[in-house]
């Protein structure tokens, strides 16, 4: 991270309240940016925004990113140069449950921010933030690259290719690569892999579901041991992010499109591997078991390629999936003996900069 960019850099997150808007409000605050959250709630409880105090280091405005007249009026009342999206509907489950909350938020909420955007004149860099599973799943073993189609079998899947297709648009139509000159908007998309870390609490996601049953000391029940997935976590995640948006500050023509930012392929795991090693790294007695009941389609195999963002951006995930795991269960037992959530995240953000080879000048 550049801490000369970010010193004073006024930043909006939209959904900082989740779990990796919180982490990314804390380390943004660290380094001087002027940050300013606009969500609703925290959608769990617990919540990190809540354990950590997040609040405390930012300005917090409580609002829908769907609607576009309090979210243009932040805009323009804070005037951002840099916005991180993450305001979303994120659990492939709850989206077969509501399908309809899902695309409104997902793919409405993305289009009301471009259009707050379209209301509001000024220098803009934005990151929009999407996941891996926008594109279609073939269940083939390489990873999908940024050209390849998008798609979704499962309502959220769907609604993210939708909002990648929506960014493009407005791109194509409002914020054109070749006259950023005129309007000042630079956009991107970013396409990260499963992530792990300390103070998720979302549900029926798999580690904390697996945090929730080893705290009360009963066998976590796992619906999809053989599912593989590219884990990583949310300190490389949020890495990429904050390089995206550095690079296009400094050349948004270069740099408007969009990024995969997902773990080494050695990083590439079943869901069952991820279960023995927090078995083993818990202890206490941890344990689990296969769900048998019936459940929602969810994909098999999935890879990312990020060779793009390695080559172009200069990106690298700094955390193998050990360490990874290693820092997550820390966090956790750490804040399950009573330690200080902010704390914990601050000192990890500080142990991760250590292995960039600390902060830029």
């Amino acid at each position: 991270m550049d801490r000369g960019f970010w010193s004073n850099r006024r930043v909006l997150i939209t959904g900082h309240t989740g779990f990796k808007g919180s982490w990314l409000c804390l380390w943004l605050a660290r380094v001087g940016a002027k940050v300013v959250g606009y969500s609703l709630a925290p959608p769990t409880t617990p919540s990190l925004y809540e354990s950590a105090c997040v609040g405390d280091h930012i300005s917090a405005i409580h609002g829908d990113v769907r609607d576009v007249g309090a979210l243009t009026s932040a805009v323009r009342a804070h005037d951002p140069e840099v916005i991180f999206h993450l305001a979303a509907q994120s659990i492939v489950r709850e989206s077969y449950e509501d399908p309809i909350e899902t695309y409104s938020t997902n793919v409405v909420g993305t289009a009301t921010l471009f259009q707050a955007l379209r209301a509001t004149p000024g220098r803009r860099t934005v990151v929009n933030v999407t996941t891996d599973k926008c594109y279609k799943n073939k269940e083939w073993i390489w990873g999908y690259r940024e050209s390849d189609e998008l798609g979704g079998r499962d309502p959220y899947s769907s609604s993210k290719a939708c909002a990648e297709l929506v960014t493009d648009a407005f791109r194509e139509s409002f914020f054109p690569r070749d006259e950023i000159a005129r309007h000042g908007v630079c956009v991107a998309t970013a396409r990260a892999g499963n992530v792990i870390g300390g103070g998720d609490w979302t549900n029926d996601q798999l580690v904390p579901d697996i945090i929730r049953a080893f705290t009360a000391r009963r066998p976590v029940e796992i619906r999809q041991p053989r599912s593989t997935r590219p884990w990583q976590h949310v300190l490389d995640c949020l890495s990429g992010y904050v390089l995206l948006a550095e690079k296009l500050a400094a050349d948004g023509a270069q740099f408007s499109a969009a990024w995969n930012f997902g773990p080494r392929d050695g990083d590439v795991r079943p869901v069952s591997w991820i279960v023995e090693y927090l078995v083993a790294a818990w202890g206490d007695g941890a344990s689990w078991r296969v769900d048998t009941k019936a459940h929602p389609h969810e994909a098999r195999m999935l890879r990312l390629d990020s060779s793009n963002a390695v080559e172009r951006l200069g990106w690298q995930p700094r955390l193998d999936l050990t360490r990874a795991l290693d820092w997550t269960a820390r966090w956790y037992k750490s804040r399950h003996a009573g330690a200080d959530a902010a704390g914990l995240c601050l000192e990890q953000i500080a142990e991760y900069e250590k292995t960039t080879g600390g902060d830029r000048a």
